[in-house]
């Protein structure tokens, strides 16, 4: 399949850009019609996506060329070329959370609670985007049997997008579910933390395009110290119970 959608003014349009764009404009228009039943301010978790959208892009970009830094030295301009390719998840994670808690603190939200309502959706995106995989034939596993396989370059692989899509919709599912019964704030954040990690953990074995610290996949590494954060947050707020959207004091 094509990579490019459309040109425009020259200018090639991606499907991976679109399915990012796309997915990011339902999850916030699902974001703020949840916003009110939860107490919040709808344009104060707009302004939470704001800041952390374009932290999440650098951080993406960043933790990606920081893995490939002999490939990029001394190309400033090929460092910051994302219309290239090379985009990392958690390094939009980390940005994300980094840009989302610049504005948690201006409005005086209440974090976990910020981070809970946000956790759905930004796994959903996490889903729909990894289609934009499929269709630049990346991210995917090695040779396999399986009939569910995938030809690219000529050989079955595992379909390791198709995988991780399937997983982070499930953890999806699981978290409406659990919203509608939370008993403590961060109680969403650290099941997205650990039941997204634990298929990333899992699914990354299968890749062939794993970012490596040493003998190491480093998603591995990352999906184990976000599987411990969120057991640690979990058992550090299990007893809490559900507050306001807002500080208080």
């Amino acid at each position: 399949m094509d990579p490019t959608a459309f040109t425009i003014f020259n200018i090639e349009v991606k499907w991976y850009a679109l399915l990012i764009t796309g997915s990011m404009l339902l999850g916030m228009a699902l974001l703020l019609r949840q916003a009110k039943k939860e107490g919040f301010v709808g344009d104060h978790l707009l302004d939470v996506f704001l800041y952390a959208l374009p932290l999440a892009i650098i951080g993406a970009r960043t933790y990606y060329v920081l893995f490939h830094f002999e490939e990029y030295r001394g190309d400033l301009f090929e460092m910051i070329n994302i219309r290239g390719g090379g985009l990392a998840i958690h390094g939009a994670l980390l940005g994300a959370f980094a840009g989302g808690w610049i504005a948690v603190k201006k409005h005086r939200l209440q974090l976990l609670k910020t981070m809970d309502i946000f956790s759905p959706y930004v796994i959903l995106g996490q889903a729909i985007g990894r289609w934009g995989n499929f269709i630049n034939q990346e991210a995917h596993g090695g040779p396999t049997d399986l009939p569910w396989g995938i030809m690219v370059d000529g050989v079955k692989v595992h379909p390791t997008f198709l995988y991780e899509s399937l997983w982070n919709i499930a953890i999806f599912i699981l978290l409406l579910s659990v919203r509608k019964k939370k008993d403590f704030d961060g109680k969403m954040t650290a099941i997205y933390l650990i039941g997204y990690s634990i298929g990333r953990f899992f699914i990354e074995g299968l890749r062939t395009d794993s970012l490596m610290l040493g003998p190491l996949r480093a998603a591995q590494v990352i999906s184990l110290i976000f599987i411990v954060i969120g057991a640690l947050l979990w058992r550090k707020n299990k007893d809490r119970g559900v507050g306001e959207a807002y500080v208080t004091k």
